[in-house]
């Protein structure tokens, strides 16, 4: 199957089964949702949604954040993965959202990555989310299942170049809910170690399982609602 054909075969279903994808990062405003990206990095989303309530009582603006040193924050966020880390990043994005910024969490990418913590991926997240931008984020998911459904070649060996080449054939209307089907089929159905083949909607143009099942195998997918 052609690359073009695999990306007509992940638009249409998605498009079809599940047109309105959102992040499952709980958020309320664009300056919680930012503080969860960056929580978020090397952690699951189920764990960062579990602290935001605290933290954001004792911190419920950058203002609020940008005033406290590291050291105030680290205990809301002990559970998350590099906490020390994260802890220093967040009072620094406060800190750069009161006085660059006006409070406001910026909507450019380049302003979004000039913020501590803030990388490309977590830029493109907020400037999707927030902003409907067509930006790509791409995660440890995005970079695994589309490398093995054949979205991108493996030439792509960068979350820059995947995001280059994802964008490259996505219309950009869809690029923003692109991200969120990748991010959730992988998280739930194209997992990691055991990719759940068997009852995966993608399969019939899914580079991985022609070459371990074999063509023969390929079958419906599941049935549109």
């Amino acid at each position: 199957m052609r690359r073009a054909d695999r990306f007509q075969y992940f638009l249409d279903y998605f498009t079809t089964n599940f047109p309105e994808p959102k992040t499952e990062l709980a958020y309320g405003n664009p300056y919680e949702l930012i503080v969860a990206v960056v929580l978020s990095a090397q952690c699951t989303d189920k764990r960062v949604n579990q602290v935001m309530p605290a933290l954001l009582e004792q911190f419920p603006t950058a203002a609020h954040l940008g005033a406290a040193a590291a050291e105030d924050i680290f205990p809301f966020i002990r559970s998350v993965s590099y906490p020390n880390n994260k802890a220093k990043h967040l009072a620094g994005l406060g800190r750069m959202l009161t006085q660059d910024f006006g409070g406001e969490v910026p909507s450019q990418i380049d302003e979004l990555q000039r913020l501590p913590g803030v990388g490309r991926k977590t830029a493109n997240v907020v400037a999707s989310v927030i902003y409907n931008q067509p930006a790509m984020a791409v995660d440890t998911h995005v970079f695994r299942v589309s490398h093995r459904i054949g979205l991108v070649p493996k030439t792509a060996t960068t979350p820059l170049a995947v995001e280059k080449a994802l964008v490259r054939h996505i219309p950009q209307a869809a690029i923003a809910k692109a991200h969120h089907w990748l991010i959730l089929h992988g998280r739930y159905i194209c997992v990691a170690r055991t990719p759940k083949c068997n009852i995966c909607p993608l399969a019939p143009s899914c580079a991985y399982f022609e070459k371990t099942f074999g063509k023969a195998l390929a079958y419906e997918p599941i049935p549109t609602a």
